[in-house]
């Protein structure tokens, strides 16, 4: 499975943005789609994940009401919309699937997309 991430950008605190995840190959291997960032100077951490085959989402609480994950599995993609952005939201954002679980370490995901930069300026 191949990941590409896009959608990153410049943006003013109070904005929105929108990333999308599409995967090519071995598609029906995925079980969940994640996205993770890194900050400068930080681990990179676990944002929100989605079952690719039922309705479960998951977010860490830094970005509950504010983030959210969808999917269409016919276009193989999984946006992330981000609104009502803070500074803190900066980092590199990467999406990842896991053939096994819908959320966990970095460990549990398989596959990896290249990274796209969010930086929201105050």
């Amino acid at each position: 499975v191949q990941l590409q991430a896009s959608g990153g950008g410049l943006v003013q605190a109070g904005g929105s943005l929108r990333l999308s995840c599409t995967a090519s190959g071995r598609t029906g291997s995925m079980y969940g789609v994640g996205w993770f960032r890194q900050a400068p100077g930080k681990e990179r951490e676990f944002v929100t994940a989605i079952a690719w085959g039922d309705t479960r989402r998951f977010y860490t609480d830094s970005v509950k009401g504010r983030f959210t994950i969808s999917r269409d599995n016919a276009k193989n993609t999984v946006w992330l919309q981000m609104n009502l952005l803070k500074p803190e939201d900066t980092a590199v954002y990467y999406c990842a699937a896991s053939r096994l679980i819908v959320v966990g370490k970095e460990s549990d995901y398989d596959y990896w997309g290249q990274g796209t930069q969010v930086t929201v300026s105050s």
